[in-house]
C-alpha cells in the first residue's frame, strides 16, 4: 500500500502564508509527478501546481507569484509555500502523486487534504 499524508493547514489572517507538506509511505519505489489541488466548497477541484520528477514546475494563474512549489526526491515529500494569503484561498489543499511500487504497479494516489482557512 502507498499513501500520501498532508500537514501544515491551519487558519491564518489574510496576506500571511503557510506552508504545506505532502508525504509518501508505503512501498514506494519511485515517486513521479507530485501535485496539489485545492477544492472550496461548492466549486470543482482546482489544480494548483505541479511539479515533475526532474523539478520542472507548472501553476494555476490564480496562484503564479505566491505559490511555490518543491520537492525532496529523497525524502518522498513535496511541499507548497503559500504567501500572500486572501481569503479566496480558503479550500481544503490535496496531495496527489503518481507513485510506482515496489512491485512496478503504477498507482494515481491522492491524499485526505488539509484544511486551509484565511481570514480577513
Amino acid at each position: 500500500q502507498v499513501q500520501l499524508v498532508e500537514s501544515g493547514g491551519g487558519l491564518v489572517q489574510a496576506g500571511g502564508s503557510l506552508r504545506l507538506s505532502c508525504l509518501a509511505s508505503g512501498t514506494v519505489f519511485r515517486v513521479y509527478d507530485m501535485r496539489w489541488y485545492r477544492q472550496a466548497p461548492g466549486n470543482q477541484r482546482e489544480l494548483v501546481a505541479t511539479i515533475t520528477r526532474d523539478g520542472s514546475v507548472n501553476y494555476a494563474d490564480t496562484v503564479k507569484g505566491r505559490f511555490t512549489i518543491s520537492r525532496e526526491n529523497a525524502k518522498l515529500s513535496s511541499y507548497l509555500q503559500m504567501n500572500s494569503l486572501t481569503p479566496e484561498d480558503t479550500a481544503v489543499y490535496l496531495c496527489n502523486a503518481k507513485i510506482t511500487t515496489t512491485t512496478f504497479v503504477s498507482r494515481d494516489v491522492w491524499g485526505q487534504g488539509t484544511q486551509v482557512t484565511v481570514s480577513s
